[in-house]
C-alpha cells in the first residue's frame, strides 16, 4: 500500500474512532443525564412529601421528627393486656385522645423519655376524655414484672403488656422504639413519633390541646379558649 493510501486510512480510522469515542460518550452523558433527572424527581423519603394534615405545625423543637400526614386510619383492631392480663382493643377509649407510648425495660430511651409521659398524666389528670397509655412489648415474665416495677414507680401511669411484641409493627412507626401514637376521639391515628421526646414540654401540650379541642362540647372548648 502507497504511502498516500495509508495516509487516507489512517484519516478515516481516526475519524471512525473519534465518532466511536463520541458516540460512547454521548450515550454516557445521556445515562448520566436520566440518572441524575430521575434521582431529583424521586424524593429521598416518600413519607417526607406525603401530604400532611394541620397538625403538622407542632412538628418543632422536640417534636421536630412528628409524622402528621394527611390520611388518619383507625387505631389497628389489636388486643393487648391490661393490670389484670383482661384483653383490650383501643376501642375501649373512644371518646378520648389517646397517648399511646409503645416501650421496653431493653430500650433505654423508653425509659428516658418515660419521667415525661408520667408529668403529661399527671398534669391532664382531671381530664376525662384524656389518657396516657404505654404499653409495654417486654416478652419474658422476669422483665414484665420488673416493667410493672418501672411502671409503678412512674404514676399515675396505667400498665398494659403486648408480649408478642406485634403492636410496635402494627404502628406507623414499624417497629420502632420507642414509639409514641396520638390517637383522637375516633380512635384515628393523628400523629406519630419514633424515638425519645420531652412529652411535658409546651409543644406536646399544644399538640393534645388541639386534638381535645376537636369535638369537645361547647362548654369545655369555651373553657379552654378562656384559659
Amino acid at each position: 500500500m502507497s504511502g498516500s493510501r495509508k495516509a487516507i486510512w489512517a484519516v478515516v480510522g481516526g475519524l471512525v474512532l473519534v465518532s466511536t469515542v463520541a458516540g460512547v460518550g454521548g450515550v454516557a452523558m445521556s445515562l448520566y443525564a436520566n440518572h441524575r433527572r430521575d434521582a431529583q424527581e424521586q424524593p429521598a423519603d416518600p413519607a417526607a412529601s406525603a401530604p400532611k394534615s394541620d397538625l403538622a405545625r407542632f412538628a418543632v423543637g422536640p417534636l421536630a421528627a412528628l409524622e402528621t400526614p394527611a390520611a388518619t386510619p383507625a387505631a389497628p383492631d389489636y388486643v393487648f393486656r391490661d393490670h389484670h392480663g383482661t384483653a383490650v382493643r383501643f376501642d375501649a377509649f373512644r371518646g378520648k385522645v389517646a397517648v399511646v407510648n409503645l416501650w421496653a425495660m431493653w430500650c433505654a430511651p423508653c425509659r428516658e423519655e418515660m419521667p415525661t409521659l408520667a408529668a403529661l398524666a399527671r398534669r391532664y389528670s382531671d381530664r376525662e376524655d384524656m389518657i396516657v397509655l404505654p404499653v409495654n412489648v417486654d416478652a419474658t415474665p422476669q422483665a414484665v414484672n420488673e416493667a410493672k416495677t418501672f411502671i409503678d414507680a412512674h404514676r399515675p401511669l396505667p400498665f398494659y403488656s403486648d408480649t408478642r411484641f406485634q403492636l410496635p409493627f402494627e404502628f406507623p412507626g414499624k417497629g420502632k422504639m420507642p414509639q409514641t401514637v396520638l390517637l383522637d376521639r375516633q380512635g384515628r391515628i393523628r400523629a406519630a413519633l419514633s424515638g425519645e421526646a420531652d412529652w411535658d414540654g409546651p409543644e406536646a401540650r399544644a399538640l393534645i390541646d388541639a386534638l381535645l379541642a376537636e369535638g369537645a362540647p361547647a362548654a369545655a372548648r369555651d373553657a379552654a379558649a378562656a384559659g
